[in-house]
């Protein structure tokens, strides 16, 4: 079983480009962690049977993921804000994760390809990324909405792991108001390396 590899803070920040859009997240040559908050019964559930379904999860509804441990901090309050109480590192496949991002769109690219929001089973979003004390960042982050077959896949196939970082996300809030950003542990983050031309150019990828 893997866990979250992690890293001072003041040790990865000034690793990271300090603009632009990047996808920032922990990965190894078969899987990547993407992150989710959700309420206790969600999360239980979840863990328990490492798959999504049951306890009130919905397959109706878009579903959030980001790969980025800072910025669902910021999301979800350091895991204080309500229905995000419990937060989730989900390890899937690297293969899964590629088409995820193979059929992510912005709304800019939707209106130009002409799509209508139905035909669209992953939406993009690019936000500021904010450092642990949520100042915004140049630098952007991204967020994939799923839905539909892509959701499922993701929910129930994909998934290689499932672990409750809940404890140490509240344990390191309380380095970070007692000791300051820099000495706070994060999951440890490097810019993946998306290969395909096409997806790069769609998702409007910055070089590093």
């Amino acid at each position: 079983m893997k866990t979250l590899s992690t890293e001072r803070y003041g040790n990865q920040r000034d690793t990271w480009p300090s603009e632009g859009r990047h996808i920032l997240a922990q990965f190894d040559e078969s899987s990547v962690v993407v992150y989710q908050a959700f309420n206790k019964c969600i999360a239980d559930v979840a863990v328990l049977n490492q798959r999504f379904g049951g306890g009130g999860f919905s397959f109706e509804r878009m579903s959030w993921v980001k790969t980025n441990f800072l910025w669902m901090m910021y999301r979800c309050g350091w895991a204080s804000k309500k229905n995000q109480e419990r937060v989730l590192a989900i390890r899937i496949s690297r293969e899964g994760f590629e088409e995820i991002l193979s059929n992510a769109y912005s709304a800019y690219v939707q209106k130009q390809e002409g799509l209508q929001t139905s035909e669209i089973q992953v939406r993009l979003q690019w936000d500021p990324d904010h450092t642990p004390t949520y100042d915004k960042l140049p630098r952007r982050a991204i967020q994939l909405g799923l839905k539909g077959e892509i959701l499922r896949k993701y929910a129930t196939e994909w998934i290689e792991q499932i672990e409750d970082v809940t404890d140490f996300v509240v344990e390191q809030k309380q380095v970070l108001d007692a000791h300051g950003a820099d000495n706070i542990l994060v999951a440890k983050e490097t810019v993946y390396p998306l290969q395909n031309p096409g997806t790069i150019e769609k998702l409007g990828l910055d070089c590093v």
